[in-house]
């Protein structure tokens, strides 16, 4: 059923928003305790009368999330994650681990109010929305970097594919000039592959 929310309620909305919410919650817990009205067409006429008195509160916590959209406009989150061979994450980044991130910098923003143009799956700088009011909304960045334990067991292992590829390549290169017939080397060996891949997590 539809209500009127007469004060801000969390994971639900703000103050003078019509919601959809379970019948029981409504008549259990939103209404004996003065969080909601009903929406019917009475009490809309009801809440246009009382926005006189409810315009302050509104205005109020306009104010309140203005103040927070000043705190995270332009901030930047950086979370350190794993990544797999492909350059992929281990998982995505959610909208309840960037709630709280910005609750770890002093800023509350439900996650519900958080938006991402795309899930985050991989490397690199990404932007998120926060609506954190009616007409209130606030830009922020998700820069997701390497481990640096990891980066550093990958870098070990690039060097470790170049010195192999350069061992084949100097392998190769004596058994020709011995008269050898060597064994045809493939077009991109697994140490090249490796390195490839390495290179590419690197530089994201």
């Amino acid at each position: 059923m539809k209500v009127i929310l007469t004060e801000k309620v969390p994971a639900l909305g703000n103050i003078g928003e019509i919601v959809n919410v379970s019948a029981g919650h409504a008549r259990n817990y939103l209404v004996p305790n003065g969080f909601a009205m009903v929406a019917d067409d009475s009490n809309k006429k009801l809440l246009a009368a009382q926005q006189k008195s409810l315009g302050k509160k509104i205005q109020a916590q306009k104010d309140e999330a203005n103040d927070i959209k000043k705190k995270i406009e332009g901030m930047t989150l950086e979370l350190i994650k794993k990544v797999g061979a492909s350059g992929k994450l281990f998982g995505t980044v959610t909208n309840a681990e960037l709630s709280k991130e910005l609750e770890a910098r002093g800023v509350t923003v439900e996650r519900r109010l958080i938006h991402l143009e795309a899930p985050i799956k991989g490397l690199g700088t990404f932007k998120a929305r926060a609506k954190i009011f009616q007409d209130v909304e606030a830009t922020f960045n998700v820069k997701v970097s390497i481990d640096p334990k990891q980066a550093e067991e990958l870098k070990v292992a690039q060097e470790e594919a170049l010195k192999n590829a350069e061992a084949r390549k100097k392998a190769a290169a004596e058994a020709k000039a011995a008269g050898e017939t060597a064994t045809p080397v493939a077009e991109m060996t697994e140490e090249q592959r490796i390195k490839a891949e390495v290179d590419k997590l690197l530089r994201s």
